[in-house]
């Protein structure tokens, strides 16, 4: 397969024409065109199958329930491209490692449980009773439950995650590292500590009445095109979208909606943002903080003046702590601290701030532009602060909103997926399960990896994801999961985790969401919890590609079956029925009694929040402002020498790790990966060209050489001294000790590098 390599400037809205074109392309390309047509009807409708890409919330009232992307998705998983075993006979490890991640993915569905053979180098097929009783061998010989690490994606179900999380616990440990650790664990810890709950406080419908809307640090149009439908509508009744964001992106300038025939076939586009803004890497914190300080300003002269008070005193006498201690930080915070770390003119933080000033009812909305750094809690809790001090809590249309990336990352950790597992989770399981469960935190992703290198972590097994690609320091990252005894990958699809497997090493293949899931009492269905606090049923429609493949549910199950025994649970009924399981979730987790019942509710139903509801479950009975000073220095190290600061982020084709094609249409980039986007005047400062090749190395502390080379320089609209390039490609310069403080979550977004010109490079990894 031959990709045309080009760049070229992309002069349309996000939607419209472009993204019908490619959901058709991509249906096609399935080779189950009639099948997914009808899948993509019955995505994110009534009992129908969630939509298997991003948290955002659905509306129930469009016509078509997904997006793209969404359509990207369901494609690529209900494809007719199966790996067989004949595949990897044909295929050694080493041969399969030389390709890219394109290629790996695009092969098609796994179909057997298979094997690794050192000696061979090869998979070869297993059966499952033999997959699970090598998997018991290996957990039963260890020292210590410790010794064993469970590792969740996001898009596992809640009644997978659940039973996963109760498994590793009766088996001894609170090992639980998931991709939310790489991602939103900022967002969780810093709600926490301000506002008593580790989630958003808004509602899908805020959007429809919200006066202004800040959106820091995400690119909606690629990461979750859902949203920019609701962007869109507040945007058109007059609502203010305020952007801060690096790059600029198409998504957040201009959207044609896809579903109005009007707008896919003219140039007929609404405007998103009202204002854009383009902070440094790290420096949302920082405006942030200027706003804030202009708001104080004028909120002081109408006190002098005798007006009415600019902050709701009320909301703050009420309801929160520490505003003396947070505005006596805003104080002593000087504006050459703000505009040197935020990048920002004064004059630009003035005009945001004259734009909340003026909104009766705000929302604020960030992604991992803001999560991935070392100060990402403070800023979290900037954000909420100003809030705070304008009463924008707890009602319609107004509030917190963290916008998370896989469907089910947040219901993983409702269902207690959690290296630190909260007292009443581990009591709750206690008296339940009449059983005693660890209580020590266990480790987090990159705690994980570091046990791996250091020996002391004989077994991984991961419940979805693909930790080699998705985990920072990659050469590193693969010599963790190189070094344990037994690696057991839960997977969909072939990935670069397969490729990298321990001493022992199981593919072990499961259902999507697509699919029918039959069990012995019938066809199953899962829930999962989106970005708003909604649970949702799913229910597939497809029939599996191989009677081989199972359930994720079931293969936990089977897991633990073969370790446990019955001793707690009958596992293997569970397996044969989820209404049990959901019996044993509302029996132990809040906030879902009657379980079963409530899971036929159309369009799902809500957990609750308490901090919506100014109940704040912190040790003040309170919300907490934050005094966090701005940060000495944003890049994570010893000094300011660094020449630029690099982010990784994903291209539009591309969902995580899971690479659909080799185009970022929005971004004018065709047919390739390998690019380093700059700003203008940096190229012409370096004395390099558009399309020159360079080397990227991180400057870091360690001793450790971190380089990639071979990337196209590509101008564009981006702060001078930032630069962007893809991951994973990118993850090796990502160091494994670079990680935010209380979260541990990697700073892929504010890594400091150097470049350099070098000769062309050779790809290795064919495409095809």
């Amino acid at each position: 397969m031959k990709f045309k390599s080009e760049i070229k400037p992309y002069t349309g809205a996000a939607g419209g024409w472009g993204s019908l074109e490619a959901t058709t392309r991509y249906v096609f390309d399935s080779k189950k065109v009639l099948s997914n047509l009808r899948n993509l009807m019955r995505v994110n409708k009534g009992r129908g199958f969630d939509c298997p890409g991003c948290a955002w919330g659905d509306d129930n009232h469009s016509t078509f329930s997904f997006c793209e992307n969404g359509a990207k998705a369901v494609s690529w998983e209900a494809t007719r491209k199966a790996v067989e075993p004949e595949f990897f006979a044909q295929h050694s490890v080493a041969k399969l490692r030389e390709q890219s991640d394109y290629f790996l993915e695009y092969q098609g569905r796994l179909t057997h449980p298979m094997r690794y053979n050192r000696t061979t180098d090869r998979y070869e097929p297993i059966s499952w009773d033999a997959a699970f009783s090598l998997i018991a061998s290996h957990l039963k010989g260890l020292e210590d439950p410790n010794q064993a690490d469970f590792y969740t994606s996001g898009r596992a179900s809640n009644e997978a995650s659940y039973l996963y999380q109760v498994f590793g616990r009766m088996f001894g440990t609170n090992n639980f590292p998931d991709c939310s650790n790489m991602c939103h664990e900022a967002s969780g810890v810093g709600l926490k500590q301000s506002i008593g709950v580790g989630k958003g406080t808004i509602r899908l419908d805020d959007f429809d009445k919200a006066d202004a809307i800040f959106v820091f640090g995400q690119n909606p149009g690629t990461n979750h095109p859902r949203m920019l439908h609701s962007l869109r509508h507040a945007a058109d009744r007059g609502a203010k979208v305020v952007s801060f964001n690096t790059l600029r992106e198409r998504g957040l300038e201009r959207f044609a909606d896809p579903q109005k025939p009007l707008e896919v076939v003219t140039p007929k586009a609404g405007r998103i943002s009202s204002a854009y803004y383009q902070p440094n890497l790290g420096g949302d914190m920082a405006a942030i903080r200027g706003m804030v300080k202009v708001l104080l300003q004028e909120h002081r002269q109408r006190i002098a003046s005798g007006e009415a008070s600019l902050f709701d005193e009320d909301f703050i006498e009420k309801n929160c702590h520490g505003v003396d201690e947070y505005l006596d930080i805003v104080d002593q915070t000087t504006w050459e601290q703000i505009t040197h770390q935020s990048g920002l003119t004064e004059f630009e933080i003035r005009e945001a701030a004259n734009i909340y000033m003026k909104a009766e009812r705000v929302i604020c909305t960030w992604a991992m532009g803001v999560t991935q750094h070392k100060h990402s809690v403070p800023t979290v809790r900037e954000i909420t602060n100003l809030q705070l001090l304008f009463g924008q809590l707890g009602k319609p249309g107004a509030g917190l909103c963290p916008v998370r990336g896989h469907s089910n990352v947040q219901g993983n950790r409702t269902m207690g997926i959690d290296e630190k597992a909260p007292k009443p989770l581990l009591d709750s399981l206690e008296r339940h399960f009449k059983f005693t469960p660890p209580r020590e935190p266990g480790h987090n992703t990159v705690e994980a990896l570091e046990a791996m290198l250091r020996g002391e972590v004989k077994v991984l097994i991961a419940l979805g994801g693909n930790l080699a690609a998705a985990a920072p320091d990659t050469p590193r990252t693969e010599q963790a999961l190189s070094n344990c005894d037994l690696t057991v990958q839960i997977s969909t699809k072939l990935n670069r985790s397969h490729l990298t497997p321990g001493r022992e090493a199981l593919i072990l293949p499961t259902l999507g969401r697509t699919e029918l899931d039959m069990q012995a009492t019938g066809s199953q269905f899962i829930t999962v919890e989106d970005s708003f606090s909604m649970v949702h049923a799913s229910e597939g429609v497809g029939v599996p590609l191989s009677s081989e493949q199972r359930s994720e549910t079931a293969i936990v199950c089977g897991i633990a079956d073969a370790v446990l025994g019955k001793r707690y649970l009958d596992w293997m009924a569970l397996a044969d029925d989820y209404n049990l399981i959901r019996d044993h979730i509302e029996a132990t987790i809040p906030g879902f009694k009657d379980f079963n019942k409530r899971c036929d509710i159309k369009g799902g139903f809500y957990l609750g929040n308490a901090a919506a509801e100014l109940t704040f479950n912190t040790p003040t009975g309170k919300a907490n402002f934050s005094a966090a000073p701005l940060p000495e220095r944003v890049i994570p190290m010893e000094n300011d020498d660094a020449p630029f600061t690099l982010q990784t982020l994903r291209s539009h084709d591309q969902y995580n790790t899971t690479i659909y094609g080799l185009d970022d249409r929005y971004r004018g980039v065709y047919g390739q990966r390998e690019v380093l986007f700059i700003h203008p005047q940096d190229l012409a400062d370096l004395g390099l060209e558009d399309g020159e090749l360079v080397e990227i190395e991180t400057l870091w502390n360690d001793g450790i050489e971190r380089k990639v080379s071979g990337f196209k320089l590509v101008s564009y609209d981006i702060p001078r001294g930032n630069l962007a390039a893809y991951y994973p490609e990118t993850n090796p310069l990502v160091p494994l000790s670079s990680f935010g403080d209380q979260t541990h979550t990697p700073t892929s977004k504010s890594i400091p590098v150097a470049i350099r010109r070098c000769e062309a490079v050779a790809d290795t990894r064919r495409i095809a």
